[in-house]
Parts: C-alpha cells; structure tokens; sequence
C-alpha cells in the first residue's frame, strides 16, 4: 500500500493465548497495532509484560513480526500476561489471570510524546479492570485528539457501568458485538425497536461520531450521525476467530482514517476479519491478504 501511514495506536494488554495447541502472542490492543501495522499504517502497542521469560519472550516476537516492542514497560515486579484459551466448535472462552504486568501501566514521558502524535487510539474494558491501568489508560486516551475507539469486549466479570459510561464518554468512535449491545444498552436504559434503532440511540446518547455493531459471521452495521451501512458478511471457512474483532477493528479505523464512504469501511473491516478467522491465531502472515 503506497498511502500515507497513520499513527495508530493498541493502548492495554499484551500477553500470551495459551492455547490446547501451544501458545500464541495476544491481547487485543496487541492484535490491533499488528493488523494496522499489516495494513500500511504505525501500528504501535503500549503495553508492560513481566521481568521473565514470558516477557523476553513478547519482545523477541513483536521484533520478529516487525512490531516496535520500543513502547513496552518492564514490570519488574509482577509477571507477564496469560490467558488460558479452551476452544470448543471454533469459539474460544478464556481464563484470564489477574494482576500481572498489564494491570500496572503507567503514564511515562515516552507515553506522553506519542499521544501527542497519534492519529488513532484504540482501548478495551478488561485492561481497565485495575485502577492503576484504568487511570493511565483514560489519561492517555484523553490525550490524544484523533481517533479514540472504545472496543467494548465484556470479558467475564471485568467491566462495570462506570467503565463503559467513562469510556463511551471519552470515545469518539465505539465498536461492540451484537451480544454486547443488549447488555451495554441496558445498562444505559437506551431503548430501541430493534438493532439499529437501538444502536443509533446509542450513538446519539454518547455522541459518537460512529458506532459499529458485528455480528458474527452476518456481518456488521455502521451507523453515524447521517449515515448507516450494513454488511451481509462474508463466507469464509473458520479456523478460529481469535483477534478477529481486533482484525475487524484495525480495518474499520483504516478505512475511516482515509474517509472512505461507510459502505467501503465496513465491506473492508469484514474482509480483514474474515481473513484473520480463516488463519489460525490473531496475528496470521498478511502476505496472501488482497
């Protein structure tokens, strides 16, 4: 791709998907920078991983996969990210430890020069389940004065209302499932006819400039202040939909990022998450992606 890069940004987790088969480089903003950075743009993870292994371990990989490991801290007291991943039927549940180094992040000098220089950042709910990283990861986030993208991913019991009202808050631009949505909607006593009615008050409710819905394998509806597209999905042949989402996510900010019309965005943020579903792991060789 010859267009001008953006500087993107994955701000939370990165940690080691401990499958049945072995384990794989995770967390969703991990998943996010490699897919932006596959795409053309400065995918960039701030992240922190343990003083060990595991953590020595992150860093080589993100070298090898051409990604700057130059953003990650090193948390000399708590240990590198793990999540234990089951696989049933193609779908993954997971079981996520607590207090590792992700949930220390902290707002350095080097964190604070980025921020100021990027175009697009996305966070999540679950690296928000510590204080500490809630408070730098709001921080960071409000620093920024491009893109802010709220990736809802309600993980077990790690999310409450006062995380998703002061994300959707700070966002600009929110992206959720459409198991998600009934749940966040709830929460915020946003009512609606049905899916779009629902999403698009929603949107208006936090005044977002777009506000996305997926839907599995039937696709996926955008909808902003003026317009709405929906996207039938694509038929693929599932290896497994790990970073998937995180895929979907990553086109869709590349998409609106270059101000391609919404029915472009969303046709592209499918075929970048159907095309990582069809490989195995979140961060397959993008090589053979058209």
């Amino acid at each position: 791709m010859t267009e001008k890069p953006f500087n993107i940004i994955g701000i939370g987790e990165v940690l080691w998907d401990c499958l049945p088969t072995g384990k794989q480089l995770g967390g969703a903003p991990a998943n996010f920078a490699y897919v932006s950075k596959q795409l053309g743009n400065n995918g960039n993870i701030l992240s922190r991983v343990g003083r060990d292994d595991f953590g020595k371990e992150i860093l080589e990989q993100l070298k090898n996969k051409n990604l700057s490991n130059g953003h990650i801290q090193i948390d000399a007291k708590n240990q590198t990210g793990v999540v234990k991943v089951a696989i049933e039927n193609g779908q993954p549940s997971y079981e996520i430890v607590e207090n590792v180094a992700w949930d220390f992040l902290e707002l350095t000098e080097k964190w604070l020069e980025i921020a100021q220089e990027s175009h697009a950042v996305c966070f999540g709910s679950l690296a928000q389940r510590n204080e500490i990283s809630r408070n730098t990861i709001r921080e960071f986030v409000g620093l920024t004065k491009g893109l802010r993208i709220f990736d809802v991913n309600l993980r077990q019991n790690y999310f409450s209302e006062d995380i998703l009202q002061k994300s959707l808050i700070l966002a600009n631009v929110c992206k959720m499932n459409h198991e998600e949505l009934p749940i966040v909607a709830e929460l915020f006593e946003v009512k609606g006819k049905d899916v779009i009615e629902t999403a698009q008050n929603l949107r208006q409710k936090f005044d977002l400039k777009l506000l996305c819905v997926t839907r599995g394998s039937n696709g996926s509806l955008l909808i902003t202040e003026n317009d709405l597209s929906e996207f039938a999905g694509l038929k693929i042949t599932v290896a497994d939909t790990i970073g998937a989402g995180d895929a979907f996510t990553a086109g869709m900010t590349h998409g609106i990022l270059r101000n391609w019309k919404l029915d472009k965005i969303n046709e592209f943020a499918n075929k970048v998450g159907a095309f990582v579903a069809s490989n195995t792991g979140a961060m397959p060789d993008f090589s053979r992606f058209e």
